[in-house]
């Protein structure tokens, strides 16, 4: 029985958008909201000294972006609440799609002035086939931007799902008053001059309250009736199994800056939002209640604590209880595996947990055994699938610029590959090492932390390549004419599968043409 109720009181997501929508800002006042920080962060780090607590690396801190999927959790009304901030510039689009493999809802934040953008609608297409529920927060209220309806209508067009509004805004940008709970049909005016901490006096009334006309103004209190009145006109009431179902997405709007609509969503939110869903292998579904443990490795990511120069691999729980000092099946290698010292994370900070229950997501101390996707069972050998890594499209050479220090480039170079930050690739006709990502300022961050993690010094050299993609064939013969006209084209990647340089987006679709038995992947899942 304590099994069902520590699954269902357990809300795993992640909150994507475009960069610069506000993202790291939502998470902070999450948190801030929920008890488990007293002071929000800043992401941007020359306007104030304290930084965001999801932005715990320094190159974050310096760029004032996310580069890294951070994991947070914490408790509010009796709901665990594990919160993964994503990445939202595209060149870090893979890490954010490999991280909604591991939640069981989305919240997307949309700024008010710029709409649905690009990376936005990208995600969206992730959701839609994984059918996962999908909340909007719409951001930045206190800044001019674009008509709420108008706002409504665009998500409709460019994300392809329909809208229900839970909250609706009072005025917006100098005239912003705060946000009406469609949801519980009340108002809350948030009053506080610090919106760096969750001091403040909340006043409720409803829609048809005469106090509402002198908390705000007679022409607000009209307009927002009149919103409202059109709003229930327009769309159906709020049903929860279209949410869940992932065809209808509850819109909120809000300033996360200055906490107005924060609250609302997250009230909401636990009270919606799914509990842990089944999860899928090669062998068989998983569903959350099974006894026995099961759970899959989603990311890695090495030097948490520089002065340790340790990994972390983030362990999903699919099923059953994990359990601290338990020894568990690693299916990749055949062994079973201990865990002394299992993290329950608050970005970068630490504690231990003896139990974790599904949908939570733990840190496993990785001396190199981990790769993305691996999983662990209580002796069952299962797989999870809808972890790829994804064909990159921009390539150098790497080269090692300080001599001296080859073990610990080799090291760096080796450890920040098995984050799945980019891919190695390694030259079959001279053996030249071919980094490959699918973003250019993935080179940049690997450079940086090279240099500041490893003591390592790196150098670029540029590559002219359109794609790479993972080749196999059954036809062992033309596989290896395959091997002789393309010799120069031909690389191993890290775990030493052959690998298709193409030059041209030409050069591929001749060799699809001409070597109808080879299977060329675009991803490395297969």
């Amino acid at each position: 029985m304590e099994l069902a109720q520590e699954i269902r009181r357990r809300r795993t997501f992640a909150i994507i958008s475009h960069p610069d929508a506000g993202k790291t800002t939502l998470t902070e006042k999450l948190l801030l909201f929920g008890g488990a920080i007293h002071v929000a962060g800043a992401v941007k780090s020359n306007k104030i000294k304290r930084g965001a607590t999801s932005d715990f690396m320094e190159i974050e801190r310096q760029r004032g972006i996310s580069v890294a999927t951070s994991v947070m959790g914490f408790e509010y009304r009796d709901i665990k609440i594990n919160i993964l901030d994503t990445p939202g510039h595209e060149d870090f689009a893979e890490d954010t799609y490999r991280t909604l493999t591991a939640v069981d809802s989305v919240i997307i934040v949309i700024d008010c002035a710029k709409g649905v953008e690009t990376q936005t609608r990208k995600l969206m297409e992730v959701c839609r086939m994984r059918n996962t529920p999908v909340m909007v927060f719409i951001n930045k209220l206190d800044r001019n931007g674009k008509d709420p309806f108008d706002l409504l209508d665009e998500i409709e067009r460019e994300l392809k799902i329909r809208v229900r509004p839970l909250a609706w805004p009072i005025g917006m940008g100098p005239s912003f008053r705060g946000v009406y709970n469609l949801y519980e049909n009340k108002l809350n005016l948030f009053l506080g001059e610090d919106r760096q901490t969750a001091a403040g006096e909340v006043i409720e009334v409803d829609l048809h309250d005469p106090r509402l006309d002198e908390l705000v103004s007679a022409r607000e209190a009209e307009t927002l009736r009149a919103d409202l009145e059109l709003v229930n006109g327009v769309y159906p009431a709020f049903d929860t199994d279209t949410y869940l179902s992932g065809e209808v997405a509850p819109v909120f709007f809000g300033s996360a800056l200055n906490n107005f609509g924060v609250m609302e969503l997250l009230d909401c939110f636990i009270r919606i939002a799914p509990f842990p869903r089944p999860s899928r292998t090669v062998e068989r579904p998983i569903d959350p209640f099974e006894e026995k443990m099961t759970g899959f490795i989603f990311k890695i990511h090495a030097n948490m604590d520089p002065n340790h120069r340790d990994r972390i691999a983030f362990l999903k729980i699919c099923s059953g209880v994990f359990e601290r000092n338990r020894p568990y099946l690693h299916v990749p290698s055949g062994k079973n595996l201990k865990f002394s010292s299992p993290n329950a994370f608050m970005a970068d900070r630490k504690s231990i947990v003896d139990f974790a229950y599904p949908g939570d997501i733990i840190g496993l101390h990785d001396t190199g055994t981990f790769k993305i996707g691996d999983t662990l069972t209580e002796g069952e050998k299962l797989k999870f699938t809808g972890i790829p890594s994804f064909s990159p499209e921009l390539f150098r050479y790497i080269e090692n610029a300080d001599p001296m220090k080859f073990k610990q480039l080799s090291k760096g170079i080796d450890q920040l590959m098995d984050e799945g930050v980019a891919q190695l690739f390694t030259s079959k006709m001279n053996g030249r090492k071919i980094i490959g990502t699918v973003g250019a300022l993935q080179f940049e961050v690997i450079q940086y932390r090279l240099e500041h993690e490893y003591n390592a010094l790196c150098r670029y050299e540029p590559m002219a390549l359109y794609k790479a993609c993972w080749i196999e064939s059954d036809n062992r013969e033309q596989l290896e004419d395959f091997r002789k006209r393309k010799h120069q084209s031909l690389a191993l990647d890290k775990h030493g599968r052959e690998v298709y340089l193409a030059d041209t987006s030409y050069a591929l679709s001749q060799a699809i043409e001409r070597f109808p038995d080879i299977r060329f992947h675009f991803t490395s899942e297969f």
